[in-house]
């Protein structure tokens, strides 16, 4: 999809630089991806603790003892 952004040019040369990209592209899209990774884990950790699983592991699905 094509897209006009007015993005602050320092702030792109140094997102290239760190990412090593020369493509702007590939440093918006890598950028978007990253961000993304993170708002997730964020959101799995806001979970941490909430969560109570009550499963039935049928006899032939568990580990033997040691």
């Amino acid at each position: 999809m094509r897209t006009t952004l007015d993005l602050p040019v320092e702030l792109l040369n140094e997102a290239q630089r760190l990412l090593g990209f020369k493509s702007k592209t590939d440093t918006v899209v890598q950028s978007l991806r990253e961000v993304i990774r993170q708002k997730r884990i964020e959101e799995l950790r806001e979970l941490l603790g909430t969560v109570t699983l009550d499963v039935d592991v049928p006899r032939s699905r568990r580990r033997p003892r040691r």
